[in-house]
């Protein structure tokens, strides 16, 4: 990847889900000079007054409410170049609605969501030629409407989507663009040419930390300094590797070490999991589980640890619901 073009973004942005991830991503283009707008779900009119407000490792930013392109209502969002969708999977079934005005152009979605088969309901609204999925390595919460904490990686994996039965797509001259956007305004961001590949690739993380955070009543940094938790993780992670080699993608070698060594040097952390656990939100299980497991199972692979894990998950969340 060549260093990031000097010059502001230049592209229209929209973005759907103004949380850590959206309202991180969001806020960096804004404060680089993108037009960006910004759908608020709650908190609109405290966002008007404060502005937006990022505390980074990369350095801290405020950008005043009055020069915001702020949207309650999904459908006064003008057509947009880049619709950058940052809910959780959860949510996917209000996407006709959210993305009415976002896409009622030519514009393309980033579909920056966890787990596989998540662009699939993107797909469903504006068509397979118009959707592009990435991965994010990003240690980020939302304190408060506009207020946003990130502390520590940042990094976006992302390619065209594809169906996993056709080659993948490389890396097209739309999708290098929106990378070098991204780039010039401080985001991490590195096109691949299998969003497949990049898929599995964290999962290999997801699955096993996202789910025993939850299981295990802790952060990423009891797991991975506790033996038990250690060996459990690692073990989960073997499985996911051999799931993405069934499919067809084959992770390096070192991929679980490198994962392991990574999450060992990530600054304290409760995952996106256990966060909405907590606070008595639906988990994303559907995404970061049963997709993956209903892959490997067509691949013919097992992955007993992580259908147990899935199992343990749905009645921790079946129990909450009650």
């Amino acid at each position: 990847m060549s260093e990031a073009p000097r010059n502001k973004p230049h592209l229209r942005y929209a973005i759907v889900g103004s949380g850590a991830l959206g309202g991180l991503y969001g806020g960096m283009l804004a404060n680089h000079g993108a037009e960006v707008h910004f759908l608020i779900n709650s908190g609109i009119e405290q966002i008007r007054r404060d502005g937006w407000k990022v505390e980074s490792v990369l350095g801290n930013f405020h950008i005043p409410g009055s020069k915001l392109n702020l949207h309650a209502d999904p459908a006064s969002i003008p057509p947009c170049d880049v619709t950058i969708v940052g809910i959780k999977t959860t949510q996917n079934h209000l996407l006709p609605k959210l993305l009415a005005g976002a896409t009622s152009g030519d514009g393309v979605v980033l579909c920056l969501q966890n787990g596989l088969h998540s662009e699939i309901d993107s797909v469903a609204v504006v068509g397979p030629d118009r959707v592009l999925g990435g991965c994010c390595f990003l240690c980020c919460n939302k304190l408060a409407p506009g207020h946003i904490r990130h502390i520590d990686y940042g990094r976006i994996v992302m390619g065209e989507f594809t169906d996993s039965s056709l080659p993948p797509a490389g890396v097209t001259p739309r999708l290098q663009e929106i990378t070098d956007d991204l780039r010039s305004a401080g985001i991490d961001a590195n096109a691949t040419g299998d969003l497949w590949m990049a898929r599995w690739r964290k999962l290999m993380w997801n699955i096993p930390f996202n789910g025993l955070s939850v299981a295990l009543n802790a952060s990423t940094k009891d797991l991975i300094e506790n033996e038990y938790s250690y060996a459990i993780a690692e073990a989960i992670m073997r499985e996911v590797k051999d799931a993405a080699a069934a499919f067809g993608r084959q992770l390096p070698t070192d991929s679980i070490e490198a994962t392991l060594d990574h999450t060992r040097h990530m600054a304290p952390y409760d995952s996106s999991m256990r966060l909405d656990f907590l606070a008595g939100r639906p988990m994303e299980l559907s995404a970061i589980f049963e997709a993956p497991l209903a892959a490997g199972k067509r691949a013919g692979a097992v992955m007993s640890r992580v259908e147990m894990l899935h199992r343990q998950l749905a009645f921790l969340q079946s129990t909450a619901d009650r």
